[in-house]
């Protein structure tokens, strides 16, 4: 799925005492299964953003175009788009409502009008894709799970309808450090799998560094820069100014290099990290 954004701007309260500029002239594209990544200061614009991708906000002026079509077109049919475009807002597991995880996650196709058995169908794939036991939790009550769990399933709903563009809103917000891990690796294998198109958006600057193969910074609705992450991330004095941090590997290695030890500029994970710093400690050891 190919999506451009042109010249997206939007207004909350428009002529109102209340009048506030959510977006201002957004512009990017987003290519045939690529993983984006969108960061931004709370209150940037990262959430308005993302709703109109799949029709949930209409701008002011500018285009969305889907594979060549205007989806901010008056004549568009929104049950078309989003059959392409899954959104999981943050915190999802508290749209769960169904007596059971099967039934959950099959209300999504049924609403788009399929089947009941293909539904379900799509219901089990989705299921064992988040990786959770089909046989083992389609019967029970979606409220019986754990956090981690309940999210999966809530997950699983938007996966069901199988969408080309699946968007995440801050997927791992409020999650232990292992269930934040699990979902990540969850995210990964859907992409792997699906072949799909994927917008993370986070604070967590670790995970965009390492899953984004492009990253959109946003401050006060507008974009401010576009690049791949080792681009993004090089401009540190830029991100500090917005209230970004670096991923915490960067932010080490930028640490050592200001206390004149020679390591390299473009380190962006704890894998790189430890290459790097064994690639040092080999070297001074060559030269001693």
């Amino acid at each position: 799925m190919q999506v451009e954004v042109k010249n997206l701007t939007h207004i909350y309260s428009e002529g109102t005492p209340y009048e506030s500029v959510a977006l201002t002239d957004v512009s990017f594209e987003i290519g045939e299964g690529e993983f984006v990544g969108i960061i931004g200061h709370t209150g940037s614009g990262k959430s308005t953003l993302i709703q109109h991708l799949n029709g949930l906000l209409k701008p002011k002026s500018g285009k969305i175009l889907v594979d060549g079509v205007d989806i901010t077109g008056k004549d568009v049919k929104m049950s078309d788009i989003r059959r392409k475009i899954g959104l999981v807002f943050q915190y999802p597991e508290y749209q769960l409502f169904e007596e059971t995880v099967r039934k959950d996650v099959a209300f999504g196709p049924l609403n788009l009008g399929l089947a009941q058995e293909e539904a379900e169908k799509r219901a089990e794939e989705a299921i064992r894709l988040v990786g959770l036991d089909y046989e083992e939790i389609a019967d029970r009550s979606p409220f019986e799970l754990s956090g981690g769990q309940k999210r999966r399933v809530a997950i699983a709903g938007v996966l069901a309808m199988q969408p080309e563009l699946l968007i995440l809103d801050e997927p791992t917000a409020g999650l232990d450090p292992k269930a934040h891990a699990d979902v990540l690796d969850m995210i990964v294998r859907i992409h792997e799998t699906s072949k799909n198109s994927i917008i993370l958006v986070s604070h967590n600057m670790g995970d965009i560094a390492r899953l984004s193969d492009k990253v959109l910074v946003m401050d006060r609705g507008r974009l401010i820069l576009t690049g791949t992450p080792s681009e993004v991330f090089r401009q540190a004095e830029l991100l500090e100014s917005l209230g970004l941090a670096l991923p915490p590997p960067a932010q080490m290695m930028r640490d050592l290099r200001a206390a004149g030890v020679p390591v390299s500029a473009d380190i962006l994970t704890i894998e790189e990290a430890e290459e790097e710093l064994y690639r040092l400690l080999t070297a001074a050891k060559t030269d001693n």
